[in-house]
């Protein structure tokens, strides 16, 4: 009972600790992935403005437009991000980053978006 007890304690800690690591996103790193991955056609400062974004029909979303951006909750983002604008009735164009970013990678980039808007992003009320 005493070893049952102990695994039941210990996997709480391993769980509690588990869940505050994936809530803690880098946006230092999710900047980086940023202007590596978005920036052609989001920008460098995420207003939809990239060297890209001329040649779309359809224009890039403005990352810093907060009135539109804090709108989208965290899990769209990361499906857009993830698996691109189709796979959420957004543009075609929006490639999907899945097969190129770890999830982790990809939330991070999610908080850095989070990041650029204006007026800042409050997060719901848990």
């Amino acid at each position: 009972m005493a070893k049952n007890l102990v695994f039941l304690v210990v996997s709480a800690v391993i769980a509690a600790f588990s869940v505050e690591l994936v809530s803690a996103q880098d946006k230092a790193e999710g900047k980086k992935i940023y202007l590596t991955y978005c920036a052609a056609c989001h920008g460098e400062s995420g207003k939809g403005d990239g060297l890209a974004a001329g040649s779309m029909a359809v224009k890039p979303a403005d990352h810093t437009n907060g009135e539109v951006m804090n709108k989208q909750s965290d899990q769209f983002l990361f499906d857009i991000i993830s698996k691109g604008g189709a796979a959420v009735q957004k543009s075609p164009m929006m490639p999907g980053w899945g097969g190129q970013l770890k999830e982790n990678q990809i939330r991070d980039v999610v908080a850095y978006i989070r990041s650029l808007a204006t007026p800042p992003y409050k997060p719901p009320k848990q």
